[in-house]
């Protein structure tokens, strides 16, 4: 996804997995940010930022894989059972059983 940040004058590049954090999409991203910049940047224009949303992360291999990016990134996770209000949840299928059926 991208956004526009008016008050940062930024671009702003999420890319949210449904898998685990694996630093290859740390690189993925780098690409989509440094495309933003190459391509839509303007002078006025703040270094575009990276956000990577992961369905989980190991904390110390994350670090490990932005460390020499050298853009503005972030890497993140989610929990999908938080994102939901109470009244809901009941009328969902759970994670186990999307999963299952993808499978």
């Amino acid at each position: 996804m991208l956004f526009y940040n008016v008050q940062l004058h930024s671009y702003v590049v999420i890319e949210v997995k449904v898998t685990e954090f694996d630093p290859r999409d740390m690189r993925q991203l780098s690409t989509y940010v440094a495309a933003v910049d190459g391509i839509l940047r303007n002078d006025g224009d703040s270094p575009t930022i990276g956000l990577l949303v992961c369905k989980t992360k190991d904390d110390v291999l994350a670090q490990y894989s932005v460390n020499n990016v050298k853009s503005p990134v972030g890497i993140s996770s989610y929990e999908f059972s938080n994102l939901l209000p109470e009244k809901f949840k009941s009328s969902m299928p759970t994670i186990e059983e999307i999963e299952n059926e993808l499978k």
